[in-house]
């Protein structure tokens, strides 16, 4: 089968999008990744809802009701342990991709997510706003999980001329999720009181879903190649993703992975920590991941209605107002993602933190001068969109992909768990960390996630390099050349491919790969 398949002379490793890696692309997404924008927002519509459920609960059990103190505790918990259960997620990627596979992850968390929401969905007919509590925090562990499978599975399956496109699609279903979740908790829809279960357990649509179709697609190639050594397991699912052309070619840069790596197991976190060969990959995706979210738009996101409030926009018409909000972050995103592989992603990620960091600034200057310059109110609605605009376009996803192009197969699993780690722990601290330095610093506190973002773009302007178009060999090589890596090593049979160890990876030193599909068999 390898030799029909295989029937054309190597070439440059590009492809077009196929409908199976569209389809994936779509299923991991709509299944996995909206489900963590829908989560995040899903909670404000009846945040009034769920108080009241849990006074009233409280009042039957105990016969007296919460104080305000504690039951904004209460609520604050749920929405916070989204969070929490979001870092225990992630810290387990790494043991779950290299048992399971990528896919296999994602198809066997869909079962949290029918846990969480049947917790969640039976809460108010148990009175059990511990339910609530519970089914929260085990939909975090799903989204911690899914937040950094997904990209790594799809960074995994692409071309690398659609590395960039695949690898954003995540981001766009997540401002999906968000809107979603807007629009459903209109008034007019699930936004009542009796529909506040139905609406937070709603997640289990889309999830079964991708459960009755994802099965059906393959492995990732790479992952099937090069720690499972399947040769023909790999040509099976690249006949799947690709077009005939473009297999041979890809084999024998997946092979060229394979074989610098034949003595490397997969690597644990502190092993990734201390290897000094990958500290600039490891720098980068703190610097990216904590950035993300300490650039402020939680923060920004948690506050829109007040923001809108002081601009003069009538009260019944702010819920209005914050789903066309949601509405542009959509089109940000499909933006991005249309625009990764003609312009790149430094210019994404260094543009959206630039204009987040830009129009942060441009918030404190307006609520100083609002008081005094009428229009000032709405130059702040403005860089509030500005803030939102910035982030969906570049930060919201490029981050993901950059940990999956940064980072060869043996360390990407412990590259994620790190970066998805940070992630959510940042996450829950300027969650928790923001109403006091809103106190403390007033309006100046914008100037703090100002500074963050134009931090996070310079760094990413001298440090990152652009891996448009390039495979994992070829970016190693530009951070070996950063890390003036001069070791070579040469394989013990002259008829093999000469390699000269590069950060890791085997670049060509002399001779050329001849693909032999016999040879490469178990």
């Amino acid at each position: 089968m390898a030799e029909e398949v295989l029937i054309t002379s190597p070439g440059k490793i590009t492809s077009h999008l196929t409908s199976s890696l569209l389809a994936v692309a779509f299923l991991t997404s709509f299944g996995s990744s909206m489900l963590y924008g829908y989560n995040l927002a899903v909670v404000n519509s009846p945040a009034g809802y769920i108080k009241d459920f849990y006074n009233r609960t409280v009042v039957s059990r105990n016969g007296t009701g919460l104080n305000e103190e504690a039951l904004t505790l209460m609520y604050s918990l749920t929405v916070s342990v989204f969070a929490i259960g979001g870092l225990v997620g992630s810290l387990m990627v790494g043991t779950l991709v290299t048992k399971f596979g990528r896919k296999g992850t994602v198809v066997n968390s869909t079962v949290l997510v029918f846990i969480a929401a049947s917790f969640m969905g039976f809460s108010r007919i148990c009175s059990s706003p511990e339910m609530v509590i519970f089914g929260r925090f085990v939909t975090g562990i799903h989204s911690g999980i899914s937040l950094s499978v997904v990209p790594m599975y799809l960074g995994e399956i692409a071309p690398k001329n659609l590395r960039g496109f695949l690898g954003l699609v995540p981001s766009i279903f997540i401002c999906a999720g968000v809107f979603s979740a807007q629009i459903l908790g209109l008034h007019e829809l699930l936004g009542k009181e009796e529909h506040w279960p139905l609406f937070l357990s709603l997640v289990v649509v889309p999830t079964f879903i991708q459960l009755m179709l994802l099965p059906w697609f393959p492995e990732s190639p790479r992952y099937l190649l090069i720690e499972k050594h399947n040769v023909h397991a790999t040509i099976t699912a690249l006949k799947w993703y690709r077009t005939k052309c473009n297999i041979q070619a890809e084999i024998e840069e997946m092979q060229e992975e394979q074989r610098s790596l034949s003595s490397v197991e997969t690597v644990s976190v502190w092993q990734l920590l201390l290897d000094q060969t990958v500290r600039w990959q490891v720098l980068s995706v703190v610097v990216i991941n904590i950035g993300m979210q300490l650039s402020g738009i939680d923060a920004i996101w948690f506050y829109t209605n007040d923001i809108f409030e002081n601009a003069g926009i009538p009260a019944p018409e702010i819920q209005y107002t914050t789903v066309g909000t949601g509405a542009i972050e959509i089109v940000a995103g499909l933006i991005g993602c249309f625009t990764i592989e003609r312009l790149g992603r430094r210019p994404l990620i260094i543009g959206g933190f630039g204009v987040m960091g830009i129009c942060c600034a441009g918030i404190t200057l307006s609520l100083i001068l609002q008081t005094h310059v009428p229009f000032m109110k709405y130059v702040s609605v403005g860089c509030v969109v500005g803030i939102i605009a910035g982030f969906c376009i570049g930060p919201a996803g490029v981050p993901f992909l950059i940990t999956a192009e940064l980072f060869k197969q043996s360390h990407r699993p412990a590259a994620y768990t790190v970066g998805g780690s940070l992630n959510w722990m940042s996450n829950f601290t300027i969650g928790f960390i923001f109403p006091f330095l809103q106190m403390s610093a007033g309006s100046y506190c914008y100037l703090v996630f100002c500074s963050v973002c134009l931090a996070v773009a310079i760094y990413v302007y001298f440090v990152i390099p652009e891996t448009k178009n390039k495979t994992f060999v070829e970016i190693s090589q530009m951070f070996a050349t950063k890390e003036a890596v001069e070791e070579s090593q040469a394989l013990t049979h002259p008829d093999q491919l000469k390699l000269k160890k590069m950060n890791g990876y085997g670049s060509l030193g002399n001779g050329s790969l001849e693909f032999d599909s016999s040879s490469s068999c178990p």
